[in-house]
């Protein structure tokens, strides 16, 4: 399956690539309007693009850490873990004209599904493009948990293969804003 071509984000205000398989999950449940959340369609693999109130109390690579820990509160993540942070370069996003500074974070947080006592590691890679004169952070994440040892969901040949950090990575390059309006009057 080939990737999805430039795929909207908050109404066209924002467009990138999207994994091959990728399912909006707003078509399923309420996201909220801060949230663009898409799922694979066999595993329990997410991605996550969010416009968040730039944290101009941090900066550079705290600030990719405060997000990381920030995501593992809002989860009840028992255990969080950074593996690597290192900063990206802006050369090659399509926002570098008004992102400041980027930042790769890659870590592991000890997480329990709802309705569920066992905490599983889930392996997060995350993406902080940091937007200042629109007042936004902008967080990009894929969430990796484990694999199932359940069986596919359909024969292997229909269904996508687990998305890669290859495919986060794209998605990141790709992701380019149309309209700067989303971000109010400035």
């Amino acid at each position: 399956m080939e990737p999805t071509g430039d795929y909207p984000l908050f109404g066209g205000a924002f467009s990138a690539i999207l994994p091959p398989g990728a399912i909006d999950v707003s078509d399923l449940r309420p996201v909220p309007d801060n949230q663009e959340v898409f799922c694979h369609p066999v595993t329990d693999q997410s991605l996550i693009v969010e416009l968040l109130e730039l944290q101009a109390h941090v900066g550079g690579e705290a600030a990719a850490r405060y997000h990381f820990e920030d995501v593992g509160g809002v989860q009840g993540a028992r255990a969080v873990q950074v593996e690597s942070v290192r900063p990206l370069s802006l050369e090659n996003l399509p926002l570098r004209s008004c992102c400041q500074e980027a930042w790769a974070l890659s870590g592991k947080q000890q997480v329990a599904k709802e309705n569920q006592q066992v905490a599983k590691d889930v392996t997060l890679h995350q993406a902080l493009l940091r937007l200042p004169q629109y007042q936004t952070d902008l967080l990009l994440t894929f969430n990796q948990p484990p694999p199932d040892n359940r069986s596919s969901l359909g024969p292997e040949s229909l269904s996508p293969p687990p998305w890669s950090l290859g495919d986060f990575e794209q998605l990141v390059a790709s992701l380019t804003l149309h309209d700067p309006n989303i971000f109010g009057p400035q």
